[in-house]
């Protein structure tokens, strides 16, 4: 059956939905969840999404309020702010090197690159990472 995490999907058209991601891959055109509560499989197109949050809990703690900035985390990668083109803002760790060329463009030489992970600033948030889907934000700066 392969591995499953506990993941919330974001649209681009502000949508989401709660289930279950097996073995996922930035490398594939798309993505199969189980929906939560309902167990029904969706095939769904990387390029229809905004993000993939991986989470501790579908429920989260709606208390907590989220902190975004640096130094409360011991650094796991660069440190990036993300802005997404409908206005969300993240800001994270980038995990490995940074995964495009020089400058704040997400494309590289070969141009396959789908996305990348994102590792939450705050390590007691929800998230455990994030794959941003590249084609859905707008800017991302490396913050030295």
């Amino acid at each position: 059956m392969g591995e499953r995490e506990m993941s919330v999907m974001r649209f681009r058209n502000g949508s989401m939905v709660k289930g279950y991601v097996r073995n996922f891959s930035p490398d594939r055109e798309d993505v199969v969840l189980e929906e939560a509560g309902t167990g029904i499989e969706h095939i769904i197109r990387l390029d229809d999404m905004k993000a993939v949050f991986f989470v501790k809990s579908f429920e989260g703690d709606y208390d907590y309020k989220e902190r975004k900035s640096y130094g409360i985390r011991r650094p796991v990668g660069n440190r990036a702010f993300v802005r997404f083109k409908d206005g969300e803002c993240l800001v994270g760790f980038l995990e490995g090197k940074v995964p495009w060329e020089k400058g704040f463009f997400l494309s590289n030489k070969g141009g396959g690159m789908k996305g990348f992970f994102l590792l939450p600033a705050d390590a007691d948030a929800n998230n455990i990472k994030v794959f941003v889907v590249s084609s859905a934000v707008d800017d991302v700066t490396i913050v030295p």
